[in-house]
């Protein structure tokens, strides 16, 4: 069984064991065991510390359809699983284990997902309705096939701050839509510093900030690392900012698009492929780590095989155009997992705020689908701030693989103002990158490479709950609708 072997695997129970020295060095009574769901929201349970041992051996229990947020669909159906389905199984990894740090009575872990020991169908196979799991296997297989070049990212996510009403409704950004100014950063100092306070207490390497170009916006960089390590932390982050919100009485906005005439919330992904290197723990400052040294982990020093191989100091090697060409070919089926809900849409149809628009590619060009940001280094920028990390890594993985394997070829950089040339693109025949959740979802469903990285049950629960995200909002009058059409005839 793969639970079993899980379980068992060699080195273990020695990290088991350096975790109750961890709760009892640092007095922690409380954990949370938790895992991220298909639309990448946290999920778990907790328990007391005195439990700690049995959990790390058996697990918890928790029904299925916790993978989908236990929510229904417009049917009145639980999307995914009903409530006849089995039980999945949550295995805590102990290298993930820290301390909370605005309340240090609690501990978080993140699990790996298994089928129940007594499913009669396999039987505590690894349970594919696991997001992060999959990264972690479809990363592995990655390894294999390609003489162990693996993945590392960086995210770049840019949130909004938003006022509270006296109803605890949205009232607008805390400070001016003015990018890069210092006084408008100044404004969410405590709230930023505080953000960085928590998030290098759990492992995050803070590198810049700054104040981005929409009301209350602004964008904390780390330091890239594994792309599973990264995805963790970019989901760290999230907790740590609805943390923050409710100190301050804000709201942690990760929904793209809240304002119109200002840009929504990106989060480019940076990414570059790598041979070799050495996992270094970084302490950030800290003489006692309140957390296992995972934790604080990153991969360093390596071979970048996106660096330039030829006198052309712009231009990628002969890995990261191949790469290009894979994410080229699949660019609309990856926009579904990059941009993953309605609200997306907004965005990329609002053209002049930088978004994509067709499947391109550039040098320092913000007009392009994907730019390379720096020597040895591309930003996917088909990406927003609600997507789910785990699945746009495994696309990416997926089309990368595809790439590779076919030496798949992306065409020569786009150097022009891409929205200056719209209608060239028009008039060749060009087409677009999706302009709706609907249209991506069906790109999605054309696609079996980037489907790939939904494998087993995953993807049909992915497209059970986003037809109906999208045929909810179709069913939905509006304001909008009540403006446009209260008085169209007679």
């Amino acid at each position: 069984m793969d639970i079993e072997d899980y379980v068992r695997q060699e080195g273990r129970d020695e990290l088991v064991r350096q975790v109750r020295s961890k709760i009892d060095e640092l007095g922690i009574d409380y954990i949370y065991y938790q895992f991220v769901s298909v639309t990448g929201r946290i999920m778990g349970k907790g328990s007391p510390t005195d439990h700690w041992e049995t959990f790390a051996e058996r697990g918890f229990q928790l029904v299925y359809g916790s993978v989908a947020n236990l929510f229904i669909d417009r049917g009145g159906r639980y999307i995914g699983y009903g409530p006849e389905a089995w039980e999945l199984v949550g295995i805590p990894e102990p290298e993930t284990f820290v301390q909370l740090p605005w309340d240090k009575r609690v501990g978080r872990v993140f699990c790996t997902l298994f089928r129940g020991r007594e499913h009669e169908e396999n039987a505590g196979a690894y349970f594919t309705g696991d997001c992060r799991g999959n990264l972690r296997r479809i990363h592995e297989e990655f390894k294999k096939e390609h003489d162990g070049l693996h993945l590392r990212a960086g995210t770049e996510p840019e949130m909004m701050w938003l006022k509270k009403d006296e109803n605890g409704k949205p009232a607008g950004g805390f400070s001016k839509p003015y990018c890069y100014h210092i006084d408008q950063f100044e404004s969410l100092r405590p709230v930023f510093l505080q953000a960085i306070e928590y998030a290098r207490a759990m492992g995050l390497d803070i590198i810049q900030g700054d104040h981005e170009d929409a009301p209350g916006q602004l964008e904390l960089n780390w330091m890239f690392d594994d792309v599973l390590r990264n995805a963790d932390r970019l989901t760290t982050y999230r907790q740590i900012c609805a943390q923050v919100a409710r100190d301050h009485d804000l709201i942690a906005c990760f929904m793209p698009k809240p304002f119109m005439g200002v840009s929504a919330s990106a989060c480019h992904t940076n990414i570059s492929l790598w041979r070799g290197g050495n996992d270094t723990v970084n302490q950030l400052g800290q003489d006692q780590l309140p957390a296992m040294d995972g934790v604080y982990t990153y991969r360093t020093g390596g071979e970048n095989t996106f660096m330039p191989d030829t006198d052309d100091i712009r231009r990628p090697g002969q890995t990261g155009l191949h790469c290009l060409g894979g994410i080229m070919k699949h660019l609309h089926a990856l926009t579904a997992l990059g941009c993953p809900i309605v609200n997306s849409y907004r965005r990329l149809l609002d053209l002049g705020f930088w978004a994509p628009v067709y499947p391109n590619w550039g040098y320092q060009n913000r007009t392009c689908a994907v730019r390379v940001s720096a020597p040895g280094r591309f930003e996917h920028k088909a990406v927003d701030s609600a997507n789910n990390p785990y699945l746009v890594a495994a696309g990416l993985l997926t089309a990368c693989d595809d790439g590779i394997k076919n030496r798949i070829d992306p065409g020569e950089p786009e150097q022009r103002n891409v929205y200056d040339v719209l209608d060239e693109y028009q008039s060749k025949g060009v087409r677009k990158l999706p302009m709706s959740l609907g249209e991506a979802l069906d790109a999605l469903d054309d696609d079996d490479v980037v489907k790939a990285a939904l494998p087993g049950e995953m993807y049909p629960v992915y497209m059970h709950y986003k037809r109906d995200e999208w045929e909810k909002f179709l069913a939905t009058v509006t304001e909008w609708d009540i403006e446009t059409y209260l008085d169209v005839l007679p």
